[in-house]
């Protein structure tokens, strides 16, 4: 299948880096994971958009308002596992699509999970959105 066209809400399977490590000198994510594309941002003619993706996993946040958790019927309709899960909303991956980092998804020729639900992806944005306002967005770069 071909590479998606990288729009917000679209979830991918993505080598993700989490900020604490790139500030330790890792310079490559340790496993694939699902990611959230909440940006895509155009960078004029011929240049490839500028992605945010948010991570999703399995573990607890430790700390109140990180994390949005994803609802089971949410997971289903993606083809997720059946485990809690959250994304978390501050931090994120930031990369000209679609990267080194996307990655496809085991046992099959495609890169994407499909499209948040809008009225979930709207949380998952606005959250976000308040944590870049406050200046407490941890942006990793991947290029």
């Amino acid at each position: 299948m071909a590479i998606p066209n990288p729009e917000p809400g679209l979830v991918i399977s993505f080598a993700y880096l989490w900020h604490d490590e790139y500030q330790a000198g890792q310079e490559e994510g340790r496993k694939d994971r699902p990611a959230v594309i909440v940006l895509a941002v155009e960078q004029g003619t011929g240049a490839p958009p500028l992605i945010t993706v948010l991570p999703v996993t399995h573990t607890p946040p430790n700390k109140s308002g990180i994390a949005i958790e994803i609802p089971q019927a949410v997971k289903q309709h993606l083809g997720l596992d059946h485990e809690r899960s959250w994304v978390i909303v501050s931090e994120g991956n930031e990369f000209q699509w679609p990267g080194y980092d996307l990655r496809k998804i085991p046992r099959t020729d495609r890169y994407d999970y499909g499209f948040l639900p809008p009225r979930f992806f709207n949380q998952i944005r606005e959250a976000f959105g308040a944590w870049y306002k406050a200046g407490r967005y941890a942006a990793t770069p991947r290029d």
